[in-house]
């Protein structure tokens, strides 16, 4: 999944049901420029969901 974010950042975003900001992001890569950040910001929006999911699991561990 972080192939995926990095190489097709819009793709990142579809796939975990992001669509606004997926078409956001694809507009955003389709400019040569845009890549890069299109890229970065679609993983930090991974790591960050991942860190969510983390959290919300610990908890309801500890709750």
């Amino acid at each position: 999944m972080l192939l995926i974010a990095v190489l097709l950042p819009w793709l990142s975003f579809f796939l975990r049901g992001k669509i606004l900001r997926g078409i956001l992001c694809l507009l955003l890569q389709i400019t040569i420029i845009g890549w890069l950040p299109a890229a970065l910001w679609a993983v930090a929006s991974r790591i960050d969901g991942k860190n969510e999911t983390r959290y919300r699991r610990m908890n309801r561990r500890y709750s």
